[in-house]
């Protein structure tokens, strides 16, 4: 007998329908899966057969052939388990009802026929859903990740026993959908222990990284060390403004893939920071692999990515990132597949001028010599350079600044300068998918960041003199947008314009010795 049941794998982070066709004839006792599935795939014969038998329910000698179609994607994981046994039951007339034609089915077996968690459920939930796919079976244990999908039912069940009893409607207790949450039941933010009232001193840094934080912008802090660089970076975090849900579900769905999200939580309500190891492979920071997973630029989608000490990094590494700070997005592409992750990250990164750390500092003395501090330098290659919107000095403080009595301000003050200024950036890009001023496209730049004659003069004589690139003159007025809206301006000034150009000068002063 044929029987057909529907299930969705996942490309990427983006889902596709997958049809779980099961032919059981007479004949030499066999079990195939066709469709290009992985080692996991295949190896579902030996969890379904378990699982029927150690569920109660018959399994008959036959010859099964289990095809997932479209047969010319590759399909990984265990996550069609539960839509193989449906399909054997199905095909063994063991599941009478025609109800089964109507789900989507998604989980993996044990072979005790508990329904298992799996990864991916929401963005597989979204695709679906998008689709005009309305119900839906999945593991209990991934219900929470599952709530914040509306206008859909959701049977969040434990036991392949439960689903049959649920799609032959001989449960002794109603199965009840799922209840759908809001995301402000859950998004609580959590107190950040590092707070900018704990650093002395630093008021260009702290300012940059106010803009920073207000505009998406990115932000490269060069100085010696100790001079506060990585404890301002840590700080950053919480100064960020508040996830939007479309926000959220974005990051959700990245982090569900990867398999770091907290199941009790369901959905991931602060904006990531992420900080690799300057001995990170490549494929751990652009994605990729035997699996396909999203990387730590990926993974930082919609919040920080924080690299420390940033010429340590490979030179390799570090212009994988020209794509994802350009385009918001990175492209793998390998022999069986090519994947696109989304990366609009906003990206921190600190390091010293030179080996020793000194150069350049006002009261302590370099001892690297020119070459030295070249081939260090040269590690941070012009076009990454032009990619960073603020670069600020961060020297090493004075004794009296350090004890002073003087209150700094906190990162709660600030924080509320910043969340004016994107709901500003939201009001304005309400009827896009912009959510900060970094991210504004070349027509939206024309639209919402006219010069007076007095600022397009500052700007010409900046971009003639400074020998500026057409990237850089736009991140320039980006940042002015952002200076701007940190002041309630309704148009950018020449102050602003001015304060723009002057983030862009230490690439000048380090990087032409």
């Amino acid at each position: 007998m044929l029987s057909k049941v529907k299930s969705f794998g996942l490309t990427g982070i983006e889902g596709f329908l997958l049809n779980i066709e099961t032919d059981m004839v007479g004949g030499v006792p066999h079990f195939e899966i066709v469709g290009l599935g992985d080692t996991a795939v295949k190896e579902a014969k030996d969890r379904v057969k378990s699982a029927i038998r150690n569920s109660g329910f018959d399994y008959p000698v036959k010859h099964y052939t289990i095809n997932l179609a479209p047969a010319d994607i590759k399909k990984e994981g265990p996550i069609y388990d539960l839509g193989i046994a449906v399909g054997v039951l199905t095909a063994s007339e063991q599941i009478t009802k025609k109800k089964y034609k109507d789900f989507i089915f998604v989980g993996e077996l044990s072979l005790d026929g508990s329904v298992k968690k799996v990864k991916g459920i929401l963005p597989m939930l979204i695709s679906a859903r998008s689709m005009g796919f309305k119900q839906f079976i999945i593991p209990k244990e991934n219900e929470e990740e599952a709530r914040f999908i509306d206008g859909v039912e959701i049977y969040a069940l434990r036991s392949l026993r439960e689903v049959v009893a649920f799609l032959n409607e001989t449960a002794d207790i109603p199965i009840e959908k799922l209840q759908t949450k809001t995301f402000e039941e859950v998004s609580k933010r959590t107190v950040n222990k590092l707070d900018f009232e704990n650093v002395k001193g630093q008021k260009a840094a702290k300012r940059a990284l106010e803009i920073a934080a207000a505009g998406g912008h990115n932000v490269l802090m060069i100085g010696p060390p100790g001079s506060g660089k990585s404890m301002l970076a840590k700080c950053f975090s919480g100064i960020l403004p508040d996830l939007t849900f479309e926000e959220a579900l974005e990051v959700t769905k990245i982090h569900s893939v990867a398999g770091e999200l907290d199941l009790k939580q369901g959905i991931i309500t602060e904006r990531p920071f992420r900080t690799p190891h300057h001995t990170a492979t490549t494929i751990s920071l652009t994605g990729g692999g035997n699996h396909s997973k999203p990387g730590e630029i990926s993974l930082a989608h919609n919040g920080v990515l924080y690299l420390d000490e940033f010429p340590e990094y490979s030179r390799h590494l570090i212009e994988t990132l020209r794509q994802p700070l350009e385009d918001g997005t990175i492209t793998v592409a390998r022999a069986m597949q090519t994947i696109t992750y989304p990366s609009n990250f906003t990206l921190i990164a600190s390091m010293n001028p030179c080996p020793c750390g000194n150069y350049g500092s006002k009261d302590r003395e370099c001892k690297c010599s020119p070459v030295q501090i070249h081939k260090y330098l040269s590690k941070i290659s012009g076009p990454i350079m032009d990619r960073i919107d603020i670069q600020v000095e961060v020297d090493n403080i004075s004794y009296s600044e350090l004890n002073t009595a003087e209150k700094e301000e906190s990162s709660a003050s600030i924080k509320v300068r910043v969340d004016k200024a994107r709901e500003r950036q939201l009001e304005r890009f309400k009827n896009s998918k912009t959510f900060s001023n970094a991210k504004m496209s070349v027509p939206q730049m024309k639209k919402f960041c006219p010069l007076s004659k007095e600022c397009q003069l500052l700007m010409e004589q900046a971009f003639t003199n400074l020998k500026l690139s057409a990237r850089a003159h736009d991140r320039i007025l980006k940042v002015a947008r952002t200076i701007a809206d940190l002041e309630g301006e309704e148009n950018i000034q020449i102050q602003h314009i001015a304060e723009a150009i002057s983030y862009r000068g230490l690439d000048r002063k380090y990087w032409n010795i």
